[in-house]
């Protein structure tokens, strides 16, 4: 464990740096399941997990809803002063982030720092931030996971950011990208996240779709060539989401964007950010997405949280169904873990209704241990079940004899005409879908 960082206010007063005590454990502010140092399917779970904490959820969400204003009142911001504020915040950042356990951090640049009436007023308050953040970084273990630019909540991207019909708007959301590069770069970040917010379409009769979706794949060629000439080495990642605030968002889903990434030659720097509630949106699961990541080599990171399956908008609640996350986790463990260099970003936020700052501490707890206990149940599965060969053995006819001439490419539409004819109706072979279900049930 790190130590515990205090700037010259301690926020989260009376919260000692919290400690893996074991599931025989009653104290609410111990871990039950996560043990950074313990190996499982040949890591750390602080290796295989990188947890990240969201800086957008944790220190700036107010608890407003469509329905109400906003309901925490963080002692962190309540200086006039803009500058004092972010700095006031990310002293209560980093005293949470050392006391959790939790060596990683994202954000969006107006996530650090309050926007300016003015891009060069941004700009000096984005500057100021990230240099106190240098220092506040020295000599600690806490790091950048990934960096983003907000190209969603200003009015002017109304339209849309990069896929915007005007290029004024255009040139704006890439003066922004840059600075929000530089940011992750000088903090040392090791991705940088795209969530297209509001990169879609509201109605296709003022949309010239083929245009949009043409410029947004320049923005991030540009985008790219910038930071790598700055010596950035990391994983660009693209976050799917299918609708909201779009009626419809180019990066519906893991399959969408990765057809975009090979159509428009951007397949060897990016990989997929997926979200547990994006997927839940897009009607699909999240080992759904997970595995059509996986198999094109793109599960970069992820962002963990869930939705509220009576809700059809994205609620970002705190992960704690283990059926849900032991499925994703064999997705995860069959993938070799995240193939590159994410982590797992906390992208939830406590209740409105939750308005202690000890809630963020029961929350991120009880996500990572969901998160812990559910490899743990996913590596016993692999490695004391049938579960592996079960699946083996569904797909053995490709294995040996006339399926692996299939597989090789050695038949023709012609040999399969024949050998149909020769074999006659196929028997059914059950998928034993309960079976599958109930190993994991046993093992939760």
């Amino acid at each position: 464990m790190s130590k515990v960082i205090i700037g010259e206010t301690e926020y989260f007063k009376g919260i000692s740096q919290i400690q893996f005590e074991g599931k025989e454990s009653r104290n609410p502010l111990a871990f039950k399941y996560y043990d950074p140092n313990r190996i499982v399917s040949g890591k750390t779970m602080a290796e295989q997990f990188k947890f990240a904490v969201a800086y957008w959820h944790s220190f700036c969400n107010n608890g407003g809803d469509p329905f109400g204003v906003g309901t925490k009142l963080y002692p962190w911001n309540t200086s006039c002063d803009p500058i004092q504020n972010a700095k006031n915040k990310m002293d209560a950042a980093f005293e949470f982030l050392s006391k959790l356990g939790v060596n990683y951090f994202c954000f969006h640049d107006v996530d650090l720092i309050d926007e300016g009436s003015s891009l060069s007023e941004t700009e000096y308050r984005l500057q100021a931030i990230t240099d106190y953040g240098l220092e506040k970084m020295k000599g600690t273990d806490i790091k950048v996971l990934w960096g983003t630019a907000n190209l969603f909540s200003n009015p002017r991207y109304m339209n849309g950011a990069a896929t915007n019909p005007d290029f004024n708007t255009v040139a704006y959301a890439g003066a922004q990208v840059k600075n929000a590069i530089d940011a992750t770069i000088k903090l040392g970040g090791e991705n940088y996240v795209f969530w297209g917010g509001r990169e879609g379409y509201m109605s296709l009769l003022n949309t010239n779709m083929k245009r949009e979706l043409d410029n947004i794949a320049q923005f991030f060629h540009m985008a790219k060539d910038y930071a790598r000439a700055r010596g950035f080495k990391g994983d660009f990642l693209i976050e799917p989401k299918p609708a909201e605030p779009s009626k419809h968002q180019y990066d519906f889903d893991a399959a969408t964007v990765t057809g975009f990434l090979r159509e428009y030659n951007l397949f060897d720097d990016f990989k997929l950010n997926l979200e547990v509630n994006h997927a839940t949106l897009a009607n699909h699961t999240m080992a759904h997405e997970m595995q059509v990541a996986a198999n094109a080599g793109l599960l970069g990171s992820m962002d963990a949280n869930r939705g509220d399956y009576q809700n059809g908008w994205d609620t970002d609640q705190f992960p704690v169904d283990l059926y849900e996350l032991t499925e994703m986790m064999l997705v995860f463990l069959d993938a070799g873990g995240f193939q590159g260099g994410g982590g797992i970003n906390f992208d939830a936020k406590t209740r409105r209704n939750s308005t202690d700052l000890t809630d963020l501490f029961y929350a991120h707890i009880g996500g990572i241990d969901a998160f812990a206990r559910s490899l743990i149940i996913a590596d016993r599965i692999k490695s004391e079940s049938d579960y592996d060969s079960l699946r083996s053995d569904r797909y053995s006819s490709f294995d040996s004899g006339i399926g692996l001439e299939f597989t090789d490419g050695k038949l023709s539409l012609s040999d399969l005409h024949k050998l149909a004819h020769q074999q006659g109706e196929p028997q059914q072979i059950s998928g034993k879908q309960e079976l599958y279900e109930n190993i994991i049930n046993q093992f939760i």
